[in-house]
């Protein structure tokens, strides 16, 4: 499991690496430009090939970016669409140019439409922005539900890969305080594990490409997209050590958004918490095992 947090990239991807580093981060997240702003951003070439050379030699070993909050494939105007597919299309360039193990993205917003047709908008928008890209997958993030939001369950993530083309590059990034929020039973080890069974079933395991852990300042169900800081929140700890020892989560980038006990994103301190979040549930989940039996010896047969 390749635990982490979401860092600053000011100044450029190699000091984000070692905001990472500093962080005893296994993986980072970054925003590729200002995410609440429309204007592009590009990284140097030698910037990039730094990263890159230092992604490969770590400790931090994946990158992920997350598209910018202003994005909306599903919007029916000409204006807005015009930028989300520029800005979403461009994300997954830089994604290919430093070697990002996805762009995470926001699936969109009704706005008062109707949902099929906002859906199918945002399929044709999928498949526009990997034709424009080469070889970054796109996760689309589970959202809490509120105002119209798309993404609220698995049927309509997997509605959103399917619409998108079945692309072996989509997936999805399962967010722990959305799911709360949408009123996924996710209290328990064993609850959480039902619910991944579900997801994968109807999604696809190979579809899993990162996991957003952040607790919850809203309570269960209220769909809500509220973070606090892990263990501080409304989902408790044994929810969120769930999180940090589930099987099927294993080898991918584990983030922790924010924001955290400093108040704001990824502290060192807040990632030493998720690391005792994971102890605790890989111990809990050892514990709950039955014990084995003893293996009876062998004995030699008398002549």
């Amino acid at each position: 499991m390749l635990i982490g947090g979401h860092v600053s990239p000011a100044g450029g991807l190699v000091k984000a690496f070692h905001r990472g580093v500093e962080r005893d981060c296994d993986s980072i997240q970054i925003f590729n430009q200002s995410p609440r702003a429309w204007r592009l951003q590009n990284y140097r070439p030698d910037d990039a090939a730094e990263f890159r050379e230092l992604l490969a030699a770590g400790p931090v070993r994946a990158i992920v970016l997350h598209a910018v909050y202003l994005i909306n494939p599903a919007s029916k105007d000409e204006v807005i669409r015009k930028k989300s597919l520029d800005a979403l299309a461009h994300a997954l360039r830089v994604g290919d140019q430093i070697g990002a193990h996805g762009v995470v993205v926001h699936p969109g917003s009704q706005v008062g439409e109707p949902l099929e047709e906002s859906i199918d908008r945002v399929g044709d928008a999928i498949r526009y922005v990997l034709a424009e890209s080469e070889g970054c997958p796109l996760l689309l993030e589970n959202t809490a539900g509120a105002g119209g939001t798309i993404g609220r369950s698995f049927e309509e993530l997997a509605r959103l890969i399917e619409l998108g083309g079945d692309d072996a590059r989509l997936g999805i990034c399962l967010d722990s305080c959305h799911m709360f929020a949408m009123g996924f039973e996710v209290g328990t080890a064993e609850e959480l594990s039902k619910m991944i069974e579900r997801c994968v079933e109807i999604v696809g395991v190979d579809r899993l490409g990162c996991i957003h852990v952040n607790d919850s300042k809203a309570p269960f169900g209220s769909k809500r997209d509220r973070h606090a800081p892990l263990s501080e929140g409304e989902m408790g700890r044994e929810s969120l050590a769930a999180f940090y020892s589930e099987p099927r989560f294993e080898e991918l980038p584990v983030i922790f958004e924010g924001p955290g006990l400093e108040g704001r994103g990824a502290s060192l301190a807040d990632i030493k918490v998720a690391r005792e979040l994971r102890e605790e549930g890989l111990r809990a989940r050892h514990e709950s095992q039955p014990p084995r039996s003893p293996k009876k010896k062998a004995t030699k047969e008398g002549p």
